[in-house]
Parts: C-alpha cells; sequence; structure tokens
C-alpha cells in the first residue's frame, strides 16, 4: 500500500495530524495552566498589601512573632494552600508558615518582586519557591515600611503550595480536561478521515491515467484509439482545467502521436523493403546485361565480327551508363533526404535559366522529332532559389515529359507571375497519367502502368527528387493530367526581395520537328 501514491499521502497525512494533535494537546494543557496561574494571581495579588496594611508584622526591624502565629492560623483554616513568608531586605527568610524542614531554599529572587510591585508587566509573574530549588509559582507580594519610608522586609505569599500542586494534577485528570482532549482528538480523526477522502478523490484520476499508460505500454500501440478525444471534449466545458486534466491531456495526444509514428514507421518499413526490391531489380538488370555481353566479348573474342563487337560495347556502355545514373540518383536523393542538406539561396532570373536548360536538350528533342520550347512572361522579376537544384528540377520533369511524349509531340516550359511567386508549368502532349496512378506518381520507385509507357522506362527516382528539392525550397508541385491527351507539372518559386533582375528576351523558343 505504501508503495503507491495515495498511501504514501495517507502515511505523511497521518503522521503530520499525529503531531498536530500532539501539539495541540501539550498547548491545551499548558495554556491551562497558565491561566489558571493567571487567574490565581489576579485574584489575590492584593492578599499581601492588606495583611501589612491590617497587621503589624515587624517593629524596629524585629519579627511580631505574636501577629504572626496568628495570621498563620487564620489562613490555614481559611485557605490552606497560601503559604506566607516573611522575607528580610535583601530576600533572606526571616520565618514562614510551612512546616519544619520543607524549606529549602533561605533567600528569595528579589528581580521578580519588583516586577511585581512596579506593576508594568502582565500576569502570570513566577517567584522562587522556597520548598523546591528548581520551580517557580505565583506569589503576591508587599514591602513592610518604616514610619521614616523604608523598607523593613517583605510580605511574601505564594498562592499555591504542595497541596495546590496535587490539585493541578487532579485537574490534569479531571472530566473537563479528559473530555476536551477527546474532543480535540475526534476532531483530529474526523479532519483525517476527511484529509485521506480528498486525497483518495485527487488520486483516483492519477491512478486511472497510471493504468491506461500501463495498458498503452502493454498494448499493440499501433492499434490503440483515440484516447484524447473526451478529454478535450471535457476540457472545452469546464475550460483549461488543472495539472492532473493537463497531464492526461498530454498523454493522451502523446499516445496518439506515438500511434501515428509507429504506423508511419509500419509504412516506412514496407516502403524500405519496396525499395530495396526495387533497386535489386532495377540493378540486377543493368549489371546481367553488361555481365553477359562482357563475357560474351571475352568468350568469342576471335570469332564476332568488328560491327558485332562494337554492337556489344555499346549494349555494355549503355547498360553501364543507365547503371551509373541509377546509382547517382540514389546518392542525390540521400542526400537530399539528409538533415545537413541546406539549399544555397541567391537571386537569379528564372527565365535564363529555363532557356539553358531547354537549349541543353537540343540534340535530344531532334532525334526524337518532338517541339520543345519555353514561353516566358514579360518582366519577370528574379526568383530566391538554389539555382542548381531548381535546373535539377527542370531537367527532370523536361525528361519525364519526353519520356512519355510521342513523336511530333510538343513540350512547353511556361513561367508566369502569379503575386510573390513565379509559377512554371512543364507541359507535353504524351500518354497521359491514369487517375489512379497520380497520387503515387512522386512515390520513390513508382512507375506509371506499362500500358500508358512509351519509350524507355526510368528508375522512378526523378519526380521524387523533384519533389524533394521544392520541399526544401518551401513549395509544392501539382499535377494535372488527361490520359492519351498530355500532362502538366506546375510550382511555384518565391520572387526575390532585394532587386529586379529583367529577363533580356521577353520570350524564348526552341523547336525541332521534322
Amino acid at each position: 500500500m505504501f508503495n503507491t501514491l495515495y498511501g504514501k499521502l495517507a502515511a505523511l497525512l497521518f503522521g503530520l495530524f499525529c503531531v498536530i494533535g500532539s501539539v495541540a494537546i501539550v498547548l491545551t494543557l499548558y495554556a491551562t495552566r497558565l491561566y489558571s496561574q493567571e487567574v490565581s494571581q489576579k485574584l489575590n495579588r492584593t492578599v499581601a498589601e492588606h495583611m501589612v496594611s491590617d497587621k503589624v508584622l515587624m517593629q524596629e526591624g524585629r519579627v511580631n512573632d505574636e501577629v504572626l502565629k496568628d495570621i498563620f492560623h487564620q489562613l490555614m483554616v481559611i485557605n490552606p494552600n497560601i503559604e506566607l513568608y516573611l522575607l528580610d531586605p535583601q530576600g533572606a527568610i526571616l520565618t514562614f508558615s510551612a512546616p519544619p524542614g520543607k524549606v529549602k531554599r533561605q533567600r528569595i529572587s528579589l528581580d521578580p518582586l519588583n516586577r511585581f510591585l512596579s506593576g508594568d508587566e502582565d500576569f502570570p509573574i513566577l517567584g522562587d519557591d522556597p520548598r523546591d530549588l528548581t520551580h517557580q509559582k505565583v506569589f503576591s507580594v508587599f514591602p513592610i515600611e518604616t514610619l521614616g519610608g523604608s523598607i523593613e522586609g517583605y510580605l511574601y505569599i505564594i498562592l499555591g503550595g504542595e497541596e495546590f500542586d496535587s490539585v493541578m494534577q487532579m485537574l490534569e485528570q479531571s472530566y473537563i480536561l479528559r473530555l476536551s482532549v477527546w474532543a480535540i482528538g475526534a476532531i483530529l480523526l474526523l479532519t483525517l478521515l476527511a484529509g485521506l477522502l480528498c486525497v483518495k478523490l485527487l488520486t483516483r484520476r492519477l491512478n486511472t491515467l497510471a493504468l491506461a499508460m500501463d495498458t498503452f505500454k502493454r498494448g499493440d500501440l499501433s492499434a490503440q484509439p483515440n484516447v484524447s478525444t473526451h478529454l478535450d471534449a471535457r476540457l472545452s466545458t469546464v475550460g483549461r482545467g488543472d495539472e492532473i486534466d493537463q497531464l492526461e491531456t498530454t498523454f493522451a495526444r502523446m499516445a496518439e502521436l506515438i500511434r501515428q509514428q509507429v504506423c508511419q514507421l509500419k509504412e516506412t518499413d514496407q516502403l524500405r523493403r519496396e525499395l530495396v526490391a526495387n533497386v535489386s531489380h532495377d540493378l540486377r538488370t543493368p549489371v546481367t546485361s553488361l555481365q553477359g555481353y562482357l563475357e560474351t566479348l571475352l568468350l568469342k573474342e576471335g570469332a564476332l565480327s568488328s560491327q558485332e563487337r562494337r554492337q556489344y560495347l555499346e549494349i555494355a556502355t549503355t547498360q553501364s551508363k543507365r547503371l551509373g545514373d541509377l546509382i547517382g540518383e540514389l546518392f542525390e536523393l540521400a542526400k537530399l533526404n539528409s538533415q545537413e542538406m541546406k539549399p544555397r539561396i541567391e537571386s537569379f532570373a528564372l527565365g535564363e535559366l529555363v532557356q539553358d536548360v531547354v537549349q541543353k536538350f537540343r540534340v535530344i528533342v531532334e532525334a526524337k522529332q518532338v517541339t520543345l520550347q519555353a514561353k516566358l512572361g514579360e518582366d519577370l522579376p528574379a526568383v530566391s532559389a538554389d539555382i542548381g537544384l531548381v535546373e535539377r528540377v527542370l531537367e527532370n520533369l523536361i525528361e519525364n515529359a519526353l519520356r512519355y511524349t510521342p513523336h511530333e509531340g510538343r513540350i512547353t516550359v511556361i513561367l508566369s507571375r502569379m503575386g510573390e511567386t513565379i509559377m512554371t508549368r512543364v507541359s507535353d502532349t504524351g500518354c497521359g497519367i491514369p487517375p489512379s496512378d497520380l497520387p503515387h506518381i512522386f512515390d520513390r520507385y513508382y512507375q506509371v502502368g506499362k500500358s500508358h509507357q512509351r519509350g524507355e522506362t526510368g528508375a522512378g527516382l526523378g519526380l521524387a527528387i523533384t519533389k524533394r528539392i521544392l520541399e526544401l525550397h518551401g513549395s509544392a508541385i501539382e499535377v494535372q493530367s488527361v490520359v492519351d491527351q498530355g500532362t502538366t507539372f506546375s510550382f511555384h518559386i518565391a520572387v526575390a526581395k532585394p532587386g529586379i533582375i529583367r529577363v533580356a528576351t521577353p520570350a524564348a523558343e526552341y523547336s525541332s520537328h521534322k
């Protein structure tokens, strides 16, 4: 039980109430004693004064024994708890009313007597007890003066003798005190029970949360439901909630986040498996082909004609280039996905870059008998981006368009101003993309169905690289396609803030077709 939060709080609360109860009882008894002493001293503060005024206790420095005996006898009859002591001016005890052998002090300290007589100090004021060397008691005192006003001595009266001590002990064991102690104990017990109930109510939600966390830990994380829904609904009705409500909400949202991350990890693992399979397949094909032709060259070195040898070498070179391109794209995508990859932002004219990229494809488009043209808007401002990465995006999109555009087809790169960005569109008149394939064309190694491919097939990394580059620039790529009519890819690049670089020619076009 004490291993739980409730058990620890209950033990702490019980110990605290025991300490408080003990202190309360001790303070009650102590306050009762002080109150009794205060009342006794206030009621009898003038007893010594009246005795000194009515009787002649000393004459010419000598004690009047007859008068003292008479006073002692009267006081014993009226109040046996009172003890009388006659002191000289220095506080030495001259005579007393106590039985012989009981008095253990020879002198009484005058400091408490002077404080009593001054009247400047609150009661109770305790003075020396002649019968005990270690205790003090309440008293009444008054000086005995001569006719000339000098002090001959003091009448020192102890208001509570040994009999009074026994009465106090009986009082401490009396019904009233016992009732008070039991009342204090009952109040503390009820308060303790109420405190334990409150602690139980407060820790109940923590226990529920701990159970939910333990269940979540031992359960199938990917199958956990969204447990934050009812908490969010409750907090929306009661406000921000206390710390436990916030802890519950935080855990619920954390659990949902973990569940999503586990699902993502499973999806990523599945994609990794598919990636390994696709990479293995794509690497195995050119490697097998390259190996086969090279082995053929070695085995039939003397039997092959120069034309056959050249044909085999060209095929091997093509497969080698394909293998190199695939490996290069893998490294490029891995580099783009690394956390250290940061674009080198600079201002440049996007129109000039498009013209340069179009010019690079001059030989390819002539060989394939397609038209590649660039349409640039007028007065286009400079953009802020990594010029090398943007060039790679344009190359990938144009290569992708060339792969699926038939002979006599057309590829168009269009630039236009859209607010604080320049929109780039790469359109083709190719075979188009089926609607079922559109959501997946930017996935690694995803390729459109073979029935829609015309020409070479790529490794399936170009569009994934393109998407990642644009993500690094805070942009996205969009695609629109109609089967057998063509496809258009579009993206936005932010306009440069410091200045504007004008494009030299408002439009540029390169076409090649037979």
